[in-house]
Order: C-alpha cells, then sequence, then structure tokens
C-alpha cells in the first residue's frame, strides 16, 4: 500500500513548459569541463507537485512554470562556468545562502553534528566556485520582530466591524501563494505583511552586502538552499528594494535534497570552511536557530513578545496543547480564569482548510495562527528527507528532529548584528525603509479555484 506521499500528480501547468525543457541545453559540471576527476550526473530539472506544494493550476502560470523548471542545477552550473571564461564583464560574485532547517538534514545525511556539516557544506560550495556562503537565521530574525510589532498594533487596533485579528503568519510560501492565487478575500487582509526570511535575505544580500563590496546587484548571483520546493516559485515574486530597482532578491533556489546529490557524485577534494557574515568579519559563530520544534518558531517569539508588550506577563517555556491532530496546536495565555491570549499552529493542509473554513463562518476564536503548508513543519519540506520513492524518510527524519533540538536557541533580540543593521542599513527601527524593505503588500482577491477542490 503506498503512501499518502507517494501519490503524486504533476502539476497541470508543468506539462506546458515541458517542450521548453527538453530544448534546453545540458551544462557540464565545471569538474567535467575541465577534464578534472569530478563529475556529476544529470540531475533532474526542477518539477512543482501538487503532493509538494499548495500551488494548483490557479497559482502556476505556464511562464511561471518555466522559469521554474530552469531554477536547477544546470543554471548554477551554467553561473559556475561563466566564471571561468575569459570574459569577465561576465562573471558573477556567487552567494549561497543557507535556511536553518536544511543544515539538520546534511548532519543527519552525512553523521555530522550540525556545526560540523555547515563546515563541510560550506567547503563543498567553495570548492564548485561559490564565493560566499551565509546562514538565513539573521533574515529570519527580521521577519520575526517585524511580525512581533505587527501583531501587538493589530492587537490594540482591533474591533467588531475592522477585524485585524487573527494574524496569519507569512513565511511559508506555498500558504501564501495558496491564500493569494485561491482563497483571496477574506483571507488576505489577516496575512502578516513581514516579509519571508528568503525575501529579506535576498535584500541582504543584493541591496546591504552588494553596497558594502561596491558590487551592482546584477553581478551578485545569490542562491538560496531551502528544505521545500515552494521556495522556487517564492523567488519568481522577489522585489529587492535597491538604487538600480529591477534586481530579483533569489536567482536560484536549490533544495537540500538536489544539493546533496551533487555532494554524493562530486569526487572533488573538498576542504571545510567556515560559514561567512554579511559583515566581512570571518569570525564562525555557532549555529543557533529559533523557538520552534521544525520551523523557525514565529508563534513561540510573537506569543512572548506579545504577553509581555499587552500584558505584562513573562512567559518561560511555552506549552503547547494537541488538539485535532499533532499538526494543529493551541498555546493560550490565561490570568484569573480569563484567556488573554489564545494562538495556534497549523501545518498541513487538511488544517490550513479547517482554519480557512472557521475564518470564513466568523467562528475563529484564534488571534493569531502560525500556518505552514508541509504536515510536519520546515524539516518535512519535500526538498528533504525524501525515499527514492518519493517517501518520507521517517527514520532520517526523527534524527533530523534531534539534532534541531539540539541547536540552541537564540532570541531575535538578542542579536546584536540585527540591531546594527536597522540602523545602519534601514535607519532605525521606525524607519520609511523598514517598511519599504521588510513589509509586502498582497495580491487583491483572486478568483477561487472551479476546476477542482483539491483534497489531500
Amino acid at each position: 500500500m503506498k503512501c499518502e506521499h507517494c501519490t503524486r500528480k504533476e502539476c497541470s501547468k508543468k506539462t506546458k513548459t515541458d517542450d521548453q525543457e527538453n530544448a534546453s541545453v545540458d551544462v557540464p559540471s565545471p569538474a567535467h569541463e575541465n577534464g578534472e576527476k569530478g563529475e556529476f550526473h544529470k540531475l533532474a530539472d526542477a518539477k512543482i507537485f501538487l503532493s509538494d506544494c499548495l500551488a494548483c493550476d490557479s497559482c502556476v502560470s505556464a511562464e511561471e512554470g518555466v522559469q521554474v523548471s530552469q531554477q536547477n542545477a544546470k543554471d548554477f552550473f551554467r553561473v559556475l562556468n561563466l566564471n571561468k571564461k575569459c570574459d569577465t564583464s561576465k562573471h558573477k560574485v556567487l552567494a549561497v545562502s543557507v535556511c536553518p532547517q536544511s543544515l539538520p538534514y546534511f548532519a543527519a545525511k552525512f553523521s555530522l553534528s550540525v556545526t560540523d556539516a555547515s563546515r563541510r557544506l560550506c567547503g563543498f560550495l567553495k570548492s564548485l566556485g561559490v564565493h560566499y556562503v551565509f546562514d538565513t537565521t539573521i533574515a529570519a530574525d527580521f521577519s520575526i520582530l517585524e511580525s512581533q510589532k505587527e501583531f501587538v498594533r493589530r492587537f490594540r487596533q482591533h474591533n467588531e466591524e475592522e477585524p485585524t485579528l487573527p494574524m496569519l503568519t507569512s513565511a511559508c510560501p506555498g500558504w501564501v501563494r495558496y491564500a493569494e492565487r485561491v482563497l483571496g478575500h477574506p483571507v488576505t487582509p489577516h496575512l502578516c505583511t513581514a516579509k519571508s526570511p528568503q525575501q529579506i535575505m535576498g535584500s541582504l544580500v543584493k541591496d546591504y552586502f552588494a553596497r558594502r563590496q561596491n558590487l551592482s546587484p546584477d553581478k551578485i548571483f545569490h542562491v538560496i538552499v531551502a528544505p521545500c520546493y515552494d521556495k522556487k516559485l517564492e523567488a519568481l515574486q522577489e522585489d529587492v528594494l535597491t538604487a538600480s530597482r529591477g534586481s530579483r532578491g533569489t536567482d536560484c533556489v536549490l533544495t537540500s535534497g538536489e544539493i546533496t546529490q551533487m555532494m554524493e557524485q562530486s569526487d572533488l577534494s573538498v576542504r571545510d570552511a567556515a560559514l561567512d557574515t554579511l559583515f566581512g568579519d570571518m569570525k564562525e559563530e555557532e549555529v543557533r536557530r529559533h523557538d520552534g520544534a521544525s520551523s523557525d518558531g514565529y508563534l513561540a517569539h510573537i506569543f512572548r513578545h506579545a504577553a509581555k508588550e499587552l500584558f505584562n506577563e513573562d512567559v518561560g517555556e511555552v506549552t503547547y496543547r494537541a488538539l485535532r491532530n499533532k499538526d494543529f496546536q493551541e498555546v493560550t495565555l490565561e490570568k484569573s480564569g480569563e484567556v488573554l491570549l489564545r494562538f495556534a499552529a497549523a501545518y498541513g493542509f487538511r488544517n490550513i482548510q479547517n482554519v480557512v473554513l472557521k475564518l470564513k463562518k466568523g467562528k475563529f476564536p484564534y488571534h493569531f495562527v502560525e500556518v505552514l503548508a508541509c504536515a510536519g513543519g520546515c524539516l518535512n519540506g519535500r526538498g528533504q528527507a525524501q525515499t527514492e520513492d518519493g517517501c518520507v524518510d521517517k527514520a532520517l527524519l526523527q534524527k533530523m528532529k534531534g539534532i534541531y533540538t539540539d541547536i540552541p536557541v537564540r532570541l531575535p533580540e538578542t542579536s546584536s548584528h540585527v540591531q546594527e543593521l536597522y540602523q545602519e542599513w534601514l535607519d532605525g527601527t521606525d524607519s520609511p525603509r523598514v517598511q519599504e524593505a521588510l513589509h509586502t503588500a498582497y495580491q487583491g482577491p483572486g478568483h477561487p479555484a472551479n476546476s477542482r477542490d483539491i483534497k489531500w
């Protein structure tokens, strides 16, 4: 009997791009081109599956299908190979940013500590010709801090005539795209306007870091290593606040699994290397995470901040209570028998359907919901921890969860680099640049999909 994750239906829009994909020219790896021993086998083109994300045929246009299919190893190697040519005018600075939920996968896959895994990954990428390898945790710091402020503001402004609650997180691209393209109003006004970590990292690399290095944004080729395929779709919509405009924050997204395939097929000699920082100092910081069991932990951080800011209550350990299933959990702040705050975490499409249904009926008791498209959270993204037949590798995933839990937690408020960036890059914490660089607006009411009701 097949597990539900094995039943894949390829996106209908994706089939329209097959001719373009088949006509594309194979790009040899740098090792192959230079006659070196190392050789990479042909990697599968990036594809969007209905089981990999919430993108249905209302979400992905034919043009987007082509663009997504181009975000693969061939595009990455194309830039690496251009840098080996004599025409320096076409050379790019390659920067790779790694999501924190990808590191436990590399650690579990290669039986390394998370710190050693980050050094091995960094060394491998630099052996290919990548110039800088960053950690996206600092971008998540910004996203969480801005989400905290927005929730407090919404809570204070909320009223029956113009409800601003519940606030729904906007860090998961699969969920946001589904909300925008399929659900539309009345869901989109509840989406938090803070940009996702990937979007903010794009701005940090293409704007802040580019200016520090005296580079034009279009001279940087920025790659994100992520646990899921939805990030590829998200990259198509990114706009970066730069002087030149028109520069996409992320040029290519590769999943953790795609990178692992490269590493396993490579015979290149690799020397471990420390992760870089956006600030130019090469001091390696200890790998840190945010307070989430399998994600960036928006719920826990925003809950603590709101409890203190709104009710002067200090919350230590956040206690989760599973309701419908392990992927729908509730957290409450109570005082003298009164519920002051009621938060929820809803992971996976079935739970999202229930949230949307109750929200539309006006029978939704929560102030805030952390919404993630993947059941089990970001660690369970379909771009990693998969068996060859497309099922979840449960043993590997369990190992990854243990590794992720053991990573020390760092509160976004305690990052001195973030506070420096607010001043140096954004002219303060409440400046117009903060709104432009760290917040977004969502598309107007979409047209609900009527071709089929997606059931998972």
